[in-house]
């Protein structure tokens, strides 16, 4: 096996990770000012802020689901064997120093921890503050049923609730980050979109023969 420089997240990966990113904090950031937690924002401009960012990251997520299915990049995100394994390695073996049980490929970019957390955040917790959060924008279209006011307070706390498990799970992304051969090494990794991967002599001579992906 030979460790090459592969380009494993393309221009578009890159583009969604980081302007989704940009888009979570800026919600989560208004979010607090909504809910009067700080007073760096009037309330209205706290309010008009978040309803752009919603929709901006609403929109990015529906061209990027159609993307991942049009690539085929919704392997990546499908249960992988060996999530024990994993979960030991982050709570116990990289404390002690044992190597990962996890090797990047070109067909696996994610272990088996990374692909169950991102099928949750895509699968259950973005549906969740999509539904309640346009519920909770198109109030007035169903203020009118008798239901509407106990239903309001349900859908703002379940709205709130997603909300701050998307907060954790940016948390704990941020820390997963630090965790690599150095503390930047996965950041740089999602700006350039290099990372070194074991190949074999096959898929080296494949790599470069058909130049599918970019390989330095």
């Amino acid at each position: 096996m030979i460790k090459r420089d592969v380009m494993i997240y393309t221009r578009y990966e890159r583009f969604w990770h980081w302007s989704q990113a940009v888009l979570i904090f800026t919600l989560f950031f208004t979010g607090l000012g909504i809910h009067g937690t700080h007073s760096m924002l009037k309330f209205g401009q706290a309010v008009t802020l978040h309803t752009y960012a919603a929709y901006a990251l609403m929109g990015l997520w529906v061209f990027t689901t159609f993307w991942n299915f049009t690539t085929g990049q919704w392997r990546q995100y499908l249960f992988k064997k060996g999530i024990l394994k994993v979960i030991r390695f982050y709570a116990y073996g990289i404390l002690v120093g044992e190597p990962h049980p996890y090797k990047k490929s070109l067909q696996r970019k994610q272990n088996a921890l990374q692909s169950l957390a991102y099928m949750t955040f895509m699968v259950i917790i973005g549906p969740a503050l999509w539904l309640t959060g346009l519920l909770y924008l198109f109030y007035n279209a169903w203020a009118g049923q008798p239901w509407s006011g106990d239903a309001l307070w349900l859908v703002a706390v379940l709205h709130t609730v997603a909300a701050f498990a998307m907060g954790t799970f940016v948390i704990i992304h941020i820390y997963m980050t630090t965790t690599g051969k150095t503390p930047l090494h996965y950041v740089k990794t999602m700006i350039t979109g290099y990372d070194k991967v074991e190949l074999s002599e096959v898929e080296e001579a494949y790599l470069a023969e058909t130049k599918t992906v970019d390989m330095r």
